[in-house]
């Protein structure tokens, strides 16, 4: 006879991201549902357990053993076992884990349920002010200094709003950093988000920075960058060209740093500026 057993199902489940009341009624039934929950931090998820009176089993599903315990639990699946995977707080997947327990999943033709909810990201966009018809976001910015430039100039083009991730103690040099780079645009700062001290700070990078100077800043943070602002006037091939002669003979600057340098001041891009000096050695 073969083998008849129907196989489980894995549930990825969103969580609060700080008000333990924004949690939906299908999550809570479904976290009592299945069999087995795997959670980014036991401890952090059995306060949300106790406050819901869910009894179900945890393991644990961090960042180090989800490439080997995703295995465990595929074997649980398939021996008919439904899972649940929870992050510590939001969607999980989303700079938490995930990606690899449900891609690993998908390989073995298990059934994926999302149950949605709370997202850091989709909260911090839709009360920024700033615009959300489209959008990127980038995790968590690289925590040293010259690493976290490299990558900002990779988005000096980039005509979507921008959402990061940040550590409360390299706020404000993350900020400074993003202002050097990208310029002093529009900003929203989130912090602890849905919980009893939240705060949400705008303005431009200058303005909101001045607010946080000699502040000890704590707490989850999230950033909202506005996009790159358009320069109403244009500038013709010859007056770029002109304005990039000028630099090379008297800045002494790299023509990479020139471009960047010009592409940032006028709100064009680099492409163009690249095209029109592309003599120049």
């Amino acid at each position: 006879m073969g083998n008849n057993i129907k196989k489980g199902a894995l549930y990825v489940v969103a969580t609060p991201i700080g008000n333990l009341e924004d949690i939906t009624l299908r999550a809570i039934r479904v976290l009592k549902e299945v069999e087995i929950i795997a959670a980014e931090d036991t401890r952090r998820t059995r306060k949300l357990l106790g406050a819901y009176q869910i009894s179900t089993p945890m393991t644990s599903l961090y960042d180090r053993i989800e490439d080997r315990k995703s295995s465990v639990l595929i074997s649980k699946m398939h021996d008919g076992m439904d899972v649940a995977i929870v992050s510590d707080a939001g969607t999980p997947g989303i700079s938490d884990p995930g990606y690899v327990l449900v891609s690993k999943a998908i390989a073995e033709g298990i059934e994926i349920i999302p149950v949605p909810g709370a997202s850091a990201v989709v909260t911090a966009l839709c009360v920024s002010g700033l615009p959300t018809d489209s959008f990127a976001f980038y995790g968590f910015l690289p925590s040293r200094s010259g690493k976290r430039k490299q990558f900002l100039s990779t988005l000096m083009d980039e005509a979507k709003t921008l959402v990061f991730y940040e550590s409360p103690k390299r706020l404000i040099e993350s900020l400074r950093d993003i202002g050097e780079v990208l310029g002093n645009r529009n900003v929203v700062v989130l912090r602890e988000m849905t919980k009893v001290f939240e705060e949400i700070m705008r303005g431009t990078l200058g303005e909101v920075i001045n607010q946080l100077q000699g502040r000890v800043v704590k707490g989850e943070v999230t950033l909202v960058i506005g996009r790159r602002e358009k320069i109403s006037s244009s500038f013709s091939d010859d007056e770029i060209l002109a304005k990039f002669e000028d630099l090379w003979k008297s800045s002494g600057s790299s023509r990479r740093d020139i471009i960047e340098k010009l592409a940032k001041e006028l709100g064009i891009p680099k492409k163009r500026v690249y095209r029109l000096v592309a003599n120049y050695i």
